[in-house]
């Protein structure tokens, strides 16, 4: 007779699982926070579609709409406004501890470890507790900005520069990183750019930041395990490499030989395909016109033409395999006109997709179920113990 526990341990049989890689195309969770349409090129926050919301809303009005579900009445948008205002600085042991930083450390170093240290001074793990939720939330939007932004000017040898109470979220982080006011129209660019990048269902960092919140660990936690995940070259930091691509191809008229060189080099294209989309992406579409917008006013950016040139080329080779822009094709065009450093694009990535992770922290909560996936297991089925000195050298 097996007893349960032998049934348990035995080894399961690899014919018996469907094993997908990557948990590719497997749904873990329920969740009413976006719904993308690959097929359609349809992307919704809440039920909202993103056009709207980035042409109507502001970025801590989609934040509220992320986290809480309903748009926020003017007064509740008021008081959210306000709470992010009053706690936008961060104390000066944050700081102190990020000018212990190497300079030449990457900016999404620095903040996965300024995320995390937040939460020696405000975790209580009263995740029970809505004022707790509420505050940790409020916190984490309020101060992810100002420590990009001061990480920046430590590492070039300068003091941060301390939020203004007068400007509003977007203006506020581009005034600390740049040392200047900006343009109004600059700061409304950004805060598009901010809600274009909220949120998109569970993708890696996303996912990363519901398996944290599964085992019950406090929001701070949460958004460090994120940070880490976006860090990583296959999710965060496409933006930069479509700069480089661009310079590396460098006027319009090289973008056919390039791009015939690289199909047949089997090599990947930045900035195209999705595994979501097989259309343009929505997103992709509303920062060209983000783009236009600022070249308009500023002067053109010469990589745009190359750009253009591109997507149009790339349209004939490869639209028949639902290959076309992503979000990250003209965002580094955009941000870069910003006068946006190349290496801060993935944590400027980051203080929008708070909101997702959060977003999805609060949803973990209600139904949670810590994660606890299974493997198939591939070593050796059994191994004699030998001593040292038994022990033959590979």
């Amino acid at each position: 007779m097996i007893s349960e526990e032998q049934k348990i341990e035995q080894p399961l049989d690899p014919k018996m699982i469907g094993l997908r890689p990557g948990l590719e195309g497997v749904p873990v969770a329920h969740s009413a926070i976006c719904e993308i349409d690959g097929t359609k090129g349809e992307l919704r926050y809440r039920g909202y579609p993103i056009n709207e919301l980035a042409t109507q809303s502001s970025f801590l009005e989609t934040t509220y709409l992320l986290i809480w579900g309903d748009l926020p009445s003017p007064q509740q948008l008021k008081d959210f406004e306000q709470e992010v205002q009053m706690h936008r600085r961060v104390s000066f042991r944050v700081r102190d501890m990020m000018k212990c930083f190497p300079a030449t450390g990457h900016p999404m170093d620095a903040l996965q470890s300024s995320a995390a240290s937040l939460g020696l001074f405000y975790s209580r793990r009263a995740i029970d507790n809505p004022q707790y939720v509420y505050d940790a939330v409020v916190r984490l939007i309020a101060k992810i900005p100002t420590m990009v932004a001061a990480f920046q000017l430590i590492r070039k040898g300068q003091d941060p520069i301390q939020p203004r109470d007068d400007l509003a979220y977007s203006a506020n982080f581009l005034y600390m990183l740049t040392e200047r006011e900006p343009d109004p129209l600059s700061a409304r660019i950004f805060d598009r750019c901010l809600i274009l990048h909220a949120e998109h269902s569970l993708n890696a960092s996303t996912f990363s930041a519901r398996v944290t919140a599964s085992t019950l660990t406090d929001p701070y936690a949460v958004v460090a395990s994120a940070v880490g995940t976006l860090a990583g070259p296959l999710h965060g930091g496409a933006n930069e490499d479509v700069i480089k691509m661009l310079k590396e191809i460098g006027r319009p008229e090289k973008a056919s030989s390039y791009l015939d060189k690289a199909i047949a080099n089997k090599q990947k294209i930045m900035g195209f395909g999705h595994r979501e989309y097989r259309v343009k992406d929505p997103r992709a579409s509303i920062l060209q016109d983000l783009a236009e917008e600022l070249f308009a006013r500023f002067g053109k950016d010469e990589m745009y033409d190359v750009a253009k040139t591109l997507e149009k080329e790339a349209e004939g080779r490869l639209g028949q395999k639902g290959i076309y822009p992503n979000v990250d094709f003209y965002s580094g065009l955009v941000y870069q006109k910003l006068g946006i450093p190349r290496d801060l694009f993935t944590p400027i990535f980051a203080i929008s997709r708070v909101a997702g992770w959060l977003a999805h922290w609060r949803e973990q909560l209600g139904a949670n179920r810590i994660f606890r996936p299974s493997q198939i297991y591939t070593g050796a089925k059994s191994r004699k113990w030998m001593q040292a000195d038994e022990r033959m050298s590979p």
